[in-house]
């Protein structure tokens, strides 16, 4: 029992330094030279306490850049469309529980294992920037534009064009699409978010599987100030 305890405890301190060392180790290691151009370009991200999206505001560039999302019946043109949604997930998981309410065993079990990934698009109105679940974040209008090739290279597609989930949404606001990669509790949804932020130009915590850990790296290490040219 006690060689048991040891190795529990053992395991439990080895993945207590990994979180700090992915919280506090900046990625990439060098931070990247401020931007000449004072042009810059506001994102958001969305949190709770287990996921974190990416919200675009609606602008001309945003809508022409995902405009093949439309034929799916996303409904980017509607009235007082303000935010572009996107969340990376696993597909069991992120389909079955729009709710904690719909939690179920087998789309937990295959979240801590592997399985197959998912994107959410949704189309949001206002967004309160004072909410304690959003961080706004300023980048350089061309580190938008590298998130943006990103986050559209996260899309699987047929014929150039993503690949929808039919009958997966939420709402009449929503749709599932096929995505790239391959989900699993190591390498998750707040994973694919600071890639996101780090082909923005910001600078996040090496390892950052949970919400908490990817707002803490941000404030830490100060990259909101940071803009890539």
């Amino acid at each position: 029992m006690r060689r048991v305890l040891r190795v529990l405890s053992a395991g439990l301190l080895l993945v207590l330094f990994a979180l700090g060392l992915g919280t506090f180790v900046p990625r990439p290691l060098v931070a990247p030279s401020l931007a000449a151009s004072t042009e810059t370009r506001e994102i958001l991200l969305l949190s709770n306490p287990i996921h974190t999206d990416i919200a675009l505001p609606l602008d001309e560039e945003v809508r022409a850049a995902f405009a093949d999302l439309m034929p799916s019946g996303l409904p980017i043109g509607m009235p007082g469309a303000d935010y572009l949604v996107f969340g990376w997930g696993g597909r069991s998981f992120y389909i079955e529980t729009p709710t904690w309410g719909d939690l179920k065993p087998l789309p937990v079990l295959r979240a801590l294992t592997v399985d197959r990934s998912v994107l959410h698009v949704q189309v949001a109105g206002p967004i309160d920037l004072h909410h304690p679940a959003v961080r706004p974040l300023t980048i350089s209008a061309d580190g938008r534009r590298r998130m943006i090739a990103s986050i559209r290279d996260s899309f699987q597609r047929q014929g150039g064009a993503p690949i929808v989930i039919e009958g997966a949404a939420y709402g009449l606001d929503d749709v599932f699409f096929e995505a790239n990669g391959h989900f699993n509790a190591l390498i998750g949804c707040n994973t694919w978010t600071a890639a996101m932020l780090r082909q923005g130009g910001l600078t996040t915590g090496w390892w950052t599987p949970l919400p908490q850990l990817l707002d803490w790296s941000l404030a830490r290490i100060e990259s909101p100030a940071k803009l890539q040219s």
